[in-house]
């Protein structure tokens, strides 16, 4: 069967395949069920896959026979190295992808890696599209993401009507730019959280009603979407995870831990984003990997004594 784009995609004719169905990825995808199109998802754990298979999804063998019968490829997996093994290694997406095929990474990675699939999915004639996401657990369910896209413009807006079904898609540049894009709003959620983090310990230590303290700065400059997704959070011991702990440190080290980038002026100087690292980090090193972001509260309590 003819892949097809550039042919308008449409849920008759566009055949859906999806790797990586955790907290966020499953929600993503059922969006695309729910709007008509056929797909078929590959877990390593297909136990995991359940609740897709019972929206009506397929279920793969292996990524390759996912790829095989797929005519876009989403992937929504843990680590640059994920990605890497998934899509480039000889047994990956790219091993059996069709000519004119679409991948669609929306990990947060590396844009050199980001640069590196598109070459070699063009070098196959396919394309890629890295397309990272901000918004958490709840931007997933509610189909709000913010989507940061890298590649050719045209592909992206070929994908727009997958897009749409899953948030707002925002067109960052040429390979690898959704990539940087989503490293930078890490550092600045990172800084946000921390700073609200910090706040709360010491409204709570001036003997400030927690509730009515951000009630009251809410509209002015201390105002943020960090504090109206996880303030209330904060304040209830809420850590359940929307963003897993351990993947912050991940996205912040792929801004501050670059030694050699293809392009020396890529690389930049991060003291606050560093420190913010190291805060995550020790929530890692104390067993809190798992938890939400808005565990960071809990680190800024222990130096105080909590």
């Amino acid at each position: 069967m003819e892949t097809p784009y550039p042919k308008p995609i449409s849920p008759t004719q566009t055949r859906i395949g999806w790797i990586g169905i955790g907290v966020m990825g499953a929600a993503m995808a059922s969006h695309l069920l729910s709007a008509g199109y056929s797909l078929t998802v590959y877990a390593r754990t297909p136990s995991k896959a359940s609740s897709l298979l019972s929206q009506g999804a397929h279920l793969a063998d292996s990524p390759q026979q996912l790829a095989r019968q797929s005519d876009v490829v989403f992937t929504m997996v843990g680590n640059p190295q994920d990605v890497k093994q998934v899509v480039l290694q000889t047994n990956g997406i790219l091993s059996t992808l069709n000519p004119g095929a679409v991948i669609v990474d929306h990990t947060s990675s590396s844009p050199s890696l980001a640069r590196q699939i598109y070459t070699s999915a063009r070098e196959k004639g396919c394309w890629s599209i890295d397309a990272p996401v901000s918004g958490g657990d709840i931007g997933a369910r509610e189909g709000k993401l913010a989507i940061f896209a890298g590649g050719e413009r045209s592909v992206m807006e070929w994908l727009k009507p997958l897009f749409d079904l899953m948030g707002r898609v925002s067109y960052m540049g040429e390979a690898g730019c959704g990539q940087s894009c989503k490293i930078g709003n890490q550092i600045m959620v990172g800084a946000n959280l921390m700073g609200l983090s910090e706040g709360l310990v010491f409204g709570e230590k001036a003997g400030l009603d927690l509730r009515k303290y951000m009630g009251a700065i809410r509209g002015g400059g201390a105002g943020s979407m960090a504090m109206e997704l996880f303030g209330g959070r904060m304040i209830e011991r809420d850590f359940k995870p929307g963003g897993f702990v351990e993947y912050m440190v991940k996205d912040l080290g792929l801004g501050v831990d670059v030694v050699k980038e293809d392009d020396d002026e890529r690389v930049v100087v991060l003291p606050g984003a560093a420190l913010c690292k190291h805060l995550f980090s020790s929530m890692v090193a104390n067993g809190d990997g798992k938890l939400g972001t808005q565990g960071l509260i809990t680190v800024v309590e222990r130096i105080n004594g909590k």
